[in-house]
């Protein structure tokens, strides 16, 4: 039987992630924060299903010897290392702490594997973020770097890092260029996840509006639930390298509102308001995946369409708050 570790097991990927490796036969382990163990109602929500046949373990990303405890204790065959601060808006805010615990905390996670399971295969988490002012559109594997956030900086050394150690120590390692991918497992400060549930609330007569920043901005969205399977095809491969994973169609942040608006009978324009609080300060306005790479060597392919995606958001969030459509 496989041994797995997830970093960022409670979060959307690796919930996702959790239940790709449990059907799959796998002893899957996460690390998670002491606090998440003490509180599981709210911070192990998305896993509370899958509690029972999981092994979590107590540690801190910023701690190297905790991060080498559990190496040495799991001796995992496969390591996905998701965990991150992943709220771009919060990276502006809070550069330091962003750079410090994406950086460090995934060169802990690779000195930690290179230290005590040299033979462990390694996943990235990558991101779109990282190309930023795009240089073309759109963006595959050789598409140079441009990030225009600390999140987006942050994940490019952790990019290099990945590369570094699979070149100079030889550790089978992966990223995955994960362009934006959501579910109704998505946080609620995240853009999507807002719009779907203000979409609900105010459909439900629990609120009156949304207020959003750049309405124009462009992304390509995909749902989480496919794109786990690309991060555990990349470490299936005899040779691992780096993919883009995306859908390799975009829209707007408008057309989003949209389609969940439209989804509860509403007219998004009654409901949206442009609040310049929410605009940032170096914006990215458009991101477009070229997964071809990933469906030629993976077979990797994206089924679930953007509107299906959104409906089953609103539709989750419908439920959340009590309600029907």
């Amino acid at each position: 039987m496989k041994r797995a570790l997830i970093t960022g097991i409670t979060g959307q990927d690796g919930s996702y992630l959790a239940e790709l490796l449990l059907e799959k036969g796998y002893e899957v382990h996460g690390l998670v924060r002491r606090v998440a163990i003490e509180d599981p109602e709210h911070r192990l929500w998305r896993i509370l299903h899958l509690k029972d046949r999981l092994q979590l373990h107590a540690a801190s990303l910023e701690s190297l010897p905790s991060i080498y405890r559990v190496f040495q204790t799991i001796k995992p065959d496969e390591c996905y290392h998701l965990a991150a601060q992943s709220f771009v808006a919060y990276s502006f805010e809070d550069e330091f702490s962003t750079l410090n615990a994406n950086i460090n905390g995934t060169h802990h996670v690779l000195a930690a594997l290179r230290d005590c399971t040299p033979d462990c295969r390694f996943y990235f988490a990558a991101s779109s973020e990282m190309f930023g002012k795009v240089a073309e559109v759109p963006q595959t594997e050789l598409t140079p770097f441009h990030p225009r956030s600390a999140y987006g900086i942050s994940k490019v050394a952790g990019f290099h890092l990945t590369r570094n150690y699979r070149e100079a120590y030889r550790i089978k390692a992966s990223a995955g260029i994960l362009y934006n991918h959501e579910s109704p497992r998505r946080g609620f400060e995240f853009v999507t996840r807002k719009i779907t549930s203000q979409a609900a609330r105010i459909k439900l007569g629990l609120a009156r509006e949304v207020r959003l920043g750049n309405l124009e901005a462009r992304r390509d969205w995909g749902h989480a639930r496919e794109y786990v399977r690309a991060m555990w095809s990349m470490l299936q491969q005899d040779s691992l390298t780096d993919y883009v994973v995306a859908t390799g169609e975009q829209h707007s942040v408008r057309e989003l509102a949209d389609v969940a608006f439209s989804y509860v009978g509403l007219d998004y324009r009654d409901h949206v308001v442009v609040d310049p609080q929410f605009l940032r300060p170096a914006d990215v306005e458009t991101l477009l995946g070229d997964a071809t790479k990933a469906k030629r060597e993976l077979g990797w392919t994206c089924k679930i369409t953007f509107k299906e995606l959104v409906e089953e958001m609103v539709e989750a969030d419908l439920r959340h708050f009590g309600g029907s459509r």
